[in-house]
């Protein structure tokens, strides 16, 4: 069984303690045994049971509500726990109307958030272009005002939930100043005339993820969110949030893969004595344990920071993505390691969690974007302290 003790941290209230309990009890429930030959219809699956549950009522928060960051890095814990794939469905969800909830208008949030929030509507955040990846401020989509329109142009790839998503938030170029300073942030419903799904894209863990096309694409003026030339700030604003989140799935893969393990030592014998008997297997699990605890400290500093009224946490959520998502590799290699040649048998969970993980090291920021971050704002506060 996964260690709970950490929910005894001061990070944390009574409400997370109870909440965590909660959805332990429905995921073992719910997510046990999925079928996912069809990653598409399992995702749709997925969002409506997690609507019906209650727990995308958490991925976004209407005008005065503020998004609570432990909640989030909690459920998207327990889910890539049990499945990466619902935690997948979830957090997009949130990363997918993050922008709305925090920069959107009253009818903006009034025609999307319930639906979503509800797991009726499926959202989706379009910001990676083929030529701009990490390097956002490249992005050369554009939108041009036309009168009472903005008319899309561009293309959008790698976009997680594309070919499935009801509404799309959306980062193009309006052009009032170079680089990041002439994008901007919009709300763009799915079946436009103009924008269709050209591709899409396989990976070594199945999740819906497409190539986007805009062709003279028309959507109304009050589609933008926020102000022409905001869209940057909002872009990492939402990111700055569920980066935290990023590694708590992570963190959620981490646990698992070590009570796998530890299931694995205890029932394999060796020359008449549990595998665990052998020190060198001590070894590997402590070595496990320690980053599993390590990556918690940092992914709930993050979260309880935000939490706690901090306008910026970029330090501490790049060092919680960075840490963990490292380190759950690690210890889900150690997690096939210790399985033998079981670990690398289609259908074992550790294989699964093997291609789970690889990713989160790549998106939402890859591992080296955060070291840059990381070092800058090092410098920053010992330049800004001397």
């Amino acid at each position: 069984m996964a260690d709970r003790t950490f929910l005894n941290w001061p990070f944390f209230e009574e409400r997370h303690r109870a909440l965590a309990e909660e959805l332990e009890a429905w995921a073992a429930a719910q997510l046990a045994g999925l079928d996912h030959s069809d990653t598409d219809a399992a995702c749709r699956t997925l969002v409506a049971a997690l609507g019906a549950g209650g727990w995308t009522q958490h991925s976004g928060a209407m005008a005065g509500e503020p998004l609570d960051v432990r909640t989030l890095c909690l459920i998207r814990e327990t889910l890539a726990r049990h499945d990466g794939l619902a935690d997948f469905a979830f957090a997009m969800q949130g990363l997918g109307t993050g922008a709305i909830s925090l920069f959107g208008t009253e009818a903006q949030q009034q025609e999307w958030l319930p639906l979503t929030r509800a797991g009726k509507a499926i959202s989706a955040f379009a910001l990676t272009e083929p030529q701009s990846g990490s390097d956002v401020a490249n992005s050369t989509m554009t939108a041009a005002l036309d009168g009472g329109s903005y008319v899309l142009n561009g293309e959008k790839t790698w976009i997680s939930n594309g070919g499935i998503a009801d509404v799309y938030t959306l980062f193009a170029r309006t052009g009032e100043a170079p680089g990041a300073k002439g994008l901007s942030a919009f709300v763009v419903p799915a079946g436009l005339p103009g924008f269709e799904v050209t591709e899409r894209l396989e990976t070594i863990a199945p999740h819906p993820l497409a190539t986007l096309r805009f062709s003279d694409c028309r959507i109304p003026k009050s589609a933008l969110l926020g102000q022409p030339g905001q869209g940057f700030k909002i872009a990492m604003s939402v990111l700055d949030v569920f980066r935290s989140t990023v590694a708590a799935a992570a963190l959620g893969f981490a646990r698992r893969a070590l009570d796998e393990a530890l299931a694995r030592v205890t029932a394999r014998q060796v020359q008449g004595a549990p595998l665990f008997d052998l020190q060198m297997v001590q070894g590997h699990i402590a070595d496990m344990a320690l980053d599993v605890d390590a990556s918690a400290l940092l992914v709930y500093r993050a979260a309880w920071a935000k939490d706690s009224g901090a306008a910026r946490v970029t330090r501490e959520a790049a060092m919680a993505k960075l840490f963990s998502t490292d380190q759950a590799q690690a210890v889900i290699d150690r997690a096939v390691q210790l399985h033998g040649g079981d670990g690398v048998r289609r259908g074992q969970k550790v294989e699964e969690l093997y291609r789970d993980i690889r990713a989160l090291r790549i998106y939402e920021g890859a591992s080296d974007v955060q070291r840059v971050v990381i070092a800058r704002q090092a410098m920053g506060a010992f330049q800004g302290g001397s």
